[in-house]
């Protein structure tokens, strides 16, 4: 049998002191806080080559598809694959138009979206990448990567 000390130490209620976690709301790290400012942006007339170069050079997994002033789109790695899989040849491909291939129902997340719920909208949703936005204007992105980073408090 368990003695009463230990059964009550083994029942008391620790509070969590991660500021990462706190439910009051304070102190809890945000998008703004990790998201990359520095945009990777294409025309939807940009062909996929093209937005490959744009991602290689920016060292970033998407670009995002711009319209005049206008967000339209998301272009990805994963639809590179996919334009290449579905085209008869690779030289077809690589001259096709990311407005083609791109996601245009875009998820986007405002910057004081917290690093939990930025989590949550990418792990349903099935994406790596999301684009922030405060009102009209895109302010930034934010990665699988960058949300990883942030929990692990690199």
């Amino acid at each position: 049998m368990i003695g009463s000390s230990l059964l009550e130490a083994l029942t008391e209620v620790v509070p969590i002191e991660d500021p990462r976690i706190d439910l009051a709301g304070e102190g809890v790290t945000t998008v703004r806080e990790i998201m990359s400012t520095e945009l990777a942006t294409v025309d939807t007339s940009t062909q996929l080559m093209e937005a490959a170069r744009v991602m290689s050079a920016a060292r970033a997994g998407s670009v995002l598809v711009i319209d005049g002033d206008s967000l339209v789109g998301i272009f990805t790695e994963r639809d590179i694959l996919r334009a290449l899989a579905d085209s008869s040849s690779a030289d077809r491909a690589r001259v096709s138009s990311v407005s083609k291939w791109m996601a245009r129902d875009l998820v986007t997340v405002a910057p004081e979206t917290t690093v939990a719920e930025a989590l949550n909208q990418m792990l349903f949703g099935g994406f790596r990448h999301l684009p922030v936005t405060e009102g009209r204007s895109v302010v930034g992105v934010v990665s699988m990567r960058d949300l990883a980073k942030s929990i692990a408090g690199d």
